[in-house]
């Protein structure tokens, strides 16, 4: 299943009804999974290790040494998981640390054309990363994110799960779980209520997190009251549980300003 074009290294493991397609250049100490698919014209270097079921586009570049000037020329890694889609001219780099340094990909995410995940970054699972989206070094990405197109993330930001980006939004502190969050400079529009929905939340749930969204965003309450008044309500569950503790957690700050404060300011 290899085409005659394409370049192989004779370290690198392939699994069963691997695909790779012409012109594409496998390098020498890569792991990839079963049943995965690999187009023509990319590049997949060296300590990449990628799983089963991956289908992953022409012209893509996975692995490569990262944009740091600290880089060592370290066996750093890239770590992605199974039942991705990764589509034309995306870039993926490694770790910029040591041997131990790791940018990891978890499952079932769709990254658009031209998407870019630098050093260092960790995204979980499920997540839809538009076109042009654009991760800078060390973000951590949680589970069942849609980053706008033209997203852009400064380095050591968070973006909590369920949450979601508008177009060229660019982010230079945290976006809490669960919210929409749009704009340059960003302000946060409300609960990702639809994207709920669609992932089978209660309404009793989404209930919840609008009140804490209420608390935290609208009435400019600090974590400590927000969390007094959820438990007051009955509405501390394991989701407003978690916005709680991603929030209180949060070192660059969370991303708090709604749009009718910014037209004030």
């Amino acid at each position: 299943m290899i085409d005659a074009r394409a370049i192989v290294a004779k370290t690198a493991q392939l699994g069963d009804n691997v695909i790779v397609g012409p012109y594409t250049v496998i390098e020498d100490h890569v792991e990839i999974g079963s049943n995965t698919k690999i187009g023509s014209h990319t590049v997949i270097h060296s300590f990449t290790t990628i799983g089963c079921d991956n289908q992953i586009s022409e012209f893509v570049s996975l692995g490569g040494a990262p944009q740091s000037i600290h880089y060592k020329n370290t066996p750093s890694r890239l770590v992605i998981g199974d039942n991705n889609v990764v589509r034309e001219f995306v870039t993926m780099h490694r770790g910029a640390g040591d041997e131990s340094s790791v940018t990891r990909i978890g499952n079932n995410n769709f990254i658009m054309a031209y998407a870019h995940i630098a050093h260092d970054c960790s995204v979980g699972d499920q997540s839809i990363f538009a076109n042009n989206a654009s991760l800078a070094g060390y973000v951590e990405v949680g589970d069942c994110v849609f980053l706008g197109g033209f997203t852009l993330i400064h380095q050591h930001c968070r973006i909590g799960s369920y949450s979601i980006t508008g177009i060229n939004t660019v982010c230079r502190q945290d976006v809490a779980p669960f919210v929409v969050v749009a704009g340059n400079p960003p302000t946060v529009s409300g609960m990702n209520t639809r994207g709920l929905k669609k992932r089978n939340f209660s309404q009793q749930s989404i209930s919840a997190l609008k009140k804490a969204y209420q608390l935290y965003f609208r009435q400019r309450m600090n974590i400590e009251a927000t969390q007094q008044q959820l438990e007051k309500s009955g509405l501390l569950d394991e989701n407003t549980q978690q916005f709680l503790s991603f929030v209180s957690t949060s070192e660059r700050g969370v991303i708090r300003t709604s749009k009718k404060q910014a037209q004030q300011a």
